[in-house]
């Protein structure tokens, strides 16, 4: 069968899915349980009809509460530098029973408050460029363009106070501190807490309203799995879809020597399926579970991941788990749960020595074959922590012998091998390469991957002043102001 590779509608994708597949993410790079942002989401919206909001209102409200996490993978080598383990961080912050919040507690220390204004800003420019790549409203990206905010003034990223505060940002603070303060210290406890937090982190008003209905609210939720309910998304979200690249790019986001890897294992896999003769539906189902195949990864502190020699037993259980979160995810995905089941095969291995389930040759559908030796070859190719990356000719051969002892399925890796290589790397969208010269390109492409001034300057023999010029330049030109926030427009124009 001969199928142009061009014939597979491979992004249009429910935008519900998507913004709930990213709320997955978030919840696992926060060390939260996977219905966290479901329920507080569905709280908030609660919160919003019981203000009198109108259904903008409640729609905005249900949906920063899904969308606040969405930059956490963002700033993960940030909170990693301070913290070790970025999710253990990210916890144990929400977990905090002072009256400031997690964040403003340490503005006391000159040092640390400086640096959680830092991760704030990442956070907060990248979860509105998200919002804005999902087509979202205005009001919906600014109000996550400014999720840490305060009631008080003490927030960040821009100091806002009082009624400066989107109504949206007090709801699903205050929803998200319900969820989180009711499971760790019960509901009164709950209450005196966020008592004490009211003209603080949120006004009082909003406050108490929560309090009066936190009982009944979390009884509901108790009693309702599906979290449906009147202020559910999928009236307002109904029909509309979105690229399914943008939660790639969200996952990939994390580490940044993982930059664009998630896209290039999907080509790869697209580009093997096609050479296989599979259908169109299923070309387009392993192109998308090579998409999303890293959601697990969100789970693993970026210190295990940036461990140069060998993973201790404890860490390397953590690793393991990876595929099975992302099995977990298409319990919540809705028309993504296909893919998300194939994408957790991305490490199973025909001789059975793969994980999570340690399943064999007949147990494995073709698609999660494609996936494991695409994500293998896209790997090897690329530079880790641990090594450096191989020659194309090398991780061929390489390949090939793994396929020979049984680790990897031989017809698949033959097919993928045949592709020429110039199809193998490219991009699925043609670059905006009139935005960005050439050399800004260069400088991006090393910032994008962790590279700092002096080391970007020392691969490209350019001074570091230089790169702070073309850097400065850059930021501009895509109208951004953290490398995150650069690295994730670049990788959405295709410019990486």
């Amino acid at each position: 069968m001969n199928i142009s590779r061009s014939s597979v509608d491979v992004s249009a994708v429910a935008l519900l899915d998507v913004i709930r597949s990213i709320a997955f993410v978030g919840d696992l790079a926060m060390g939260q349980p996977i219905d966290h942002s479901p329920k507080v989401a569905w709280m908030a919206g609660q919160l919003a009809r019981a203000a009198a909001a109108d259904e903008a209102a409640c729609t905005e409200a249900t949906t920063v509460a899904l969308l606040r996490w969405s930059g956490c993978t963002a700033n993960a080598p940030e909170f990693a530098q301070l913290f070790g383990d970025d999710v253990a961080g990210r916890n144990a912050l929400l977990a905090i029973q002072s009256s400031s919040g997690g964040f403003q507690s340490h503005s006391s220390t000159s040092g640390i408050g400086s640096a959680f204004l830092s991760l704030s800003r990442i956070h907060c420019e990248v979860s509105g460029d998200i919002a804005r790549e999902l087509g979202l409203d205005e009001a919906t990206q600014f109000a996550l363009g400014h999720l840490f905010e305060s009631h008080n003034g003490s927030g960040a990223p821009a100091g806002l106070r009082g009624d400066q505060v989107p109504a949206s940002v007090y709801m699903a603070s205050l929803a998200g501190d319900l969820d989180i303060f009711h499971r760790l210290y019960g509901l009164e406890q709950a209450c005196q807490l966020i008592g004490q937090r009211a003209e603080v982190l949120y006004p009082s008003a909003l406050a108490s309203l929560l309090i009066d209905n936190a009982a009944s609210w979390l009884a509901e939720l108790e009693g309702d799995p599906t979290l449906s309910g009147p202020c559910s998304l999928e009236t307002a979200f109904c029909g509309r879809t979105t690229s399914l690249e943008i939660l790639a790019h969200v996952i990939d986001l994390k580490l940044p020597w993982m930059t664009g890897h998630s896209r290039r294992v999907a080509q790869l896999a697209l580009n093997a399926a096609i050479e296989l003769g599979l259908d169109s539906a299923r070309q387009q189902k392993v192109y998308r579970a090579a998409l999303i195949h890293g959601i697990g990864r969100a789970a693993v502190p970026n210190m295990i991941w940036n461990t140069p020699g060998k993973l201790a037993e404890s860490a390397w259980e953590r690793v393991r788990l990876v595929p099975y979160w992302t099995a977990r995810a298409a319990r919540q995905i809705g028309s993504l749960a296909g893919e998300a089941e194939v994408a957790s095969y991305a490490y199973e291995r025909p001789d059975g020595s793969g994980y999570y389930r340690e399943a064999r040759a007949g147990t494995i559908p073709i698609e999660g074959r494609i996936l494991a030796a695409a994500l293998a070859l896209a790997a090897l190719c690329v530079a880790r922590p641990w090594r450096e990356a191989w020659e194309e000719g090398a991780a061929a051969s390489l390949l090939m012998a793994e396929a020979a002892a049984g680790r990897y399925d031989a017809e698949v890796v033959r097919a993928l091998l045949k592709v020429p290589r110039a199809s193998r790397s490219k991009p699925v969208a043609a670059p905006s390469s009139s935005l960005l010269t050439a050399r800004e390109r260069d400088v991006l492409r090393w910032i994008s991957l962790g590279a700092s001034n002096k080391q970007a300057a020392q691969k490209l023999s350019i001074s570091p002043s230089t790169v702070r010029t073309h850097i400065e330049s850059v930021f501009r030109k895509l109208e951004c102001t953290t490398r995150a926030a650069a690295t994730l427009k670049a990788t959405q124009l295709g410019l990486l």
